[in-house]
């Protein structure tokens, strides 16, 4: 089933599903389609102050609980009756700093677990995970000599250098190419260490059990409806909130980082294709996707096309850095479109277009 095309599934495949973080960005657009294919919906949600600015507005054919996937008295009442689960609750972003690392671990890792434990007591049997593009850390690369390469992590003094990208030993720049899921995985902060646990919890999880589940490693999701004024939202958030404020958008490094921006729509159309994989026969029980665009573009165009697009003031580019960032991370989609006939639907320019002027979730708590 390709992104955009909206059929009817197999009626066999259907059922009730609990979406947790269903109240979210990501979370609220696989709600909707899931509607549209005719899953009945149940969302966990705690609401958390730091990602909702009040209170959600729910479409009023779903099922709505308020509370904290790490309550397993919450999630065991929230699993009743349900055939299958799309675990999108998260703490997402790089974070302000290490203080954060403890909410990280707790909400990621130890909500997935208890989520997991949950889903054994119940005999539910399918599961899709949210995950990252962040575990694999910096991108792949090829050497001037053909070789793929994964470079170690960026150095400091050549970062306040104005050093961005990864060299070889001889000092030769190395070429990006896309990454593919069987690539070694390297997560380089605490959030992406904790997405990379989520996915070794549900590896777990499927082997006891007989589970089968479906890891989603999410590129740069952007689109209507992302949270505004929050340090954990991603750089196409920031950039958007910056015009709406009538700023130009802050680029850093030299704005030239390559991304793969995914639309939201298509985010949600590849876990409902997750999920149909979860009825099918096949050896594996766990088994992990890259979702996104298949076309590379720099955040610095990124910022530009919304400039472009809302009107605004162009990007200004600081050449200030984030240590925990990557340079170049960009995906190949191959598997998710070999396997599961996923598609994606909507193009960068469409999606900027769209987002410019797109509503934003409303400002978080401070």
């Amino acid at each position: 089933m390709t992104a955009g095309s909206g059929g009817a599934a197999d009626p066999r495949l259907l059922g009730r599903l609990l979406v947790t973080g269903g109240a979210g960005f990501i979370g609220s657009a696989i709600v909707a389609q899931a509607l549209d294919r005719g899953w009945t919906v149940r969302v966990l949600d705690s609401l958390r102050s730091d990602v909702h600015g009040g209170e959600p507005e729910l479409d009023p054919r779903v099922e709505f609980i308020r509370g904290d996937v790490r309550d397993a008295d919450v999630v065991d009442r929230a699993l009743d009756g349900v055939d299958a689960v799309c675990h999108q609750a998260a703490k997402v972003g790089l974070g302000v700093d290490f203080q954060d690392a403890p909410d990280y671990v707790s909400s990621n890792e130890l909500g997935t677990a208890v989520v997991l434990a949950a889903l054994d007591r119940a005999g539910i049997d399918r599961l899709v995970v949210a995950s990252s593009m962040v575990v694999y850390g910096e991108g792949s690369y090829r050497t001037s000599a053909g070789a793929t390469e994964r470079p170690a992590p960026r150095r400091i003094v050549d970062l306040d250098a104005g050093v961005f990208d990864p060299r070889d030993e001889t000092g030769a720049l190395l070429e990006p190419q896309l990454i593919a899921e069987d690539a070694p995985l390297d997560p380089r902060n605490v959030y992406a260490i904790t997405k990379l646990t989520q996915e070794h919890l549900a590896t777990s999880w499927a082997r006891s059990t007989g589970g089968r589940a479906a890891a989603l490693r999410y590129h740069n999701v952007y689109g209507p409806g992302m949270p505004q004024n929050t340090p954990y939202a991603g750089v196409a958030s920031l950039f958007r909130s910056a015009l709406q404020r009538g700023e130009a958008p802050r680029v850093f490094e030299d704005g030239a980082q390559r991304r793969d921006f995914v639309h939201v729509r298509d985010i949600a159309a590849a876990n409902l294709a997750a999920l149909d994989w979860t009825t099918e026969q096949a050896p594996e029980t766990f088994r992990a996707f890259n979702v996104g665009s298949g076309v590379v573009h720099t955040i610095g165009e990124m910022a530009a096309a919304l400039a472009r697009e809302a009107g605004g003031p162009e990007p200004v580019v600081t050449g200030q850095y984030r240590a925990g960032d990557v340079r170049h991370v960009t995906a190949s989609s191959a598997r998710l479109r070999d396997e599961l006939r996923w598609e994606p639907a909507v193009t960068f320019e469409e999606g900027m277009r769209e987002f410019a002027t797109a509503p934003l979730r409303a400002s978080v708590a401070p």
